[in-house]
């Protein structure tokens, strides 16, 4: 029996993420409380300076624990978020080889209003998953368990703070002349770059343990 991994669904997810997505069947963790600091809210790409974080703005409403479920997360609209995100990917990746054949099908993320964070990164997996022709149906978590025993607990790959050891081959970076090659940034990142091969090179991704 194939064992099934767990994962949070983040913002355009890390390379070592989308390797686990399209090599095992994954259950999306949607059931627990939300934290900060996380890639839930946060992708990281290549910029002309480097390593550049994209930011999700969200509405902070806990209560008195400052506590809410990820899934009641609510995106902060008054902020220009998309609009911001997409100017820094076209600033980043415009002359990348294939960010024109994707940017159509990009793009729309950052057209169509959102009210929950988890609508916003389900689409961006979904829409990756489309850029790359591959079908796949999530199952979701219903309950919450921080030791779940029925699945592989990979849900510390959303955590933003923390170096995950993935050994990956260096593929060419725009701006790697620069800044030297970039591991495990958003997918996005692959995905410009690298274009159809994609998929074969995130098939040769190993993630390690986490280096706490």
């Amino acid at each position: 029996m194939v064992t099934q991994v767990l994962l949070h669904p983040t913002y355009f997810p890390s390379i070592a993420q989308f390797h686990l997505i399209l090599n095992n069947p994954c259950v999306l963790e949607v059931s627990d409380n939300y934290q900060k600091q996380t890639l839930r809210n946060r992708a990281y790409i290549y910029g002309a300076n480097g390593k550049q974080a994209l930011n999700l703005p969200i509405k902070h409403v806990g209560g008195d624990t400052g506590r809410q479920l990820f899934k009641d997360v609510k995106v902060e609209n008054n902020f220009p978020w998309q609009r911001l995100h997409w100017k820094s990917l076209e600033t980043a990746y415009r002359t990348s080889p294939y960010f024109e054949y994707y940017e159509d099908d990009l793009v729309r993320i950052f057209e169509k209003p959102y009210t929950y964070l988890l609508d916003v990164n389900i689409d961006t997996i979904e829409t990756i998953l489309a850029c790359l022709l591959v079908n796949i149906n999530f199952d979701k978590t219903s309950t919450y368990e921080a030791q779940p025993e029925a699945m592989k607990d990979y849900r510390y790959l959303s955590s933003a703070k923390k170096e995950v050891d993935v050994t990956m081959e260096p593929y060419h970076q725009i701006f790697s002349d620069k800044h030297g090659f970039i591991k495990n940034l958003s997918v996005l990142d692959l995905l410009f770059h690298e274009g159809p091969n994609t998929l074969d090179y995130l098939n040769n991704v190993s993630i390690g343990t986490i280096n706490l």
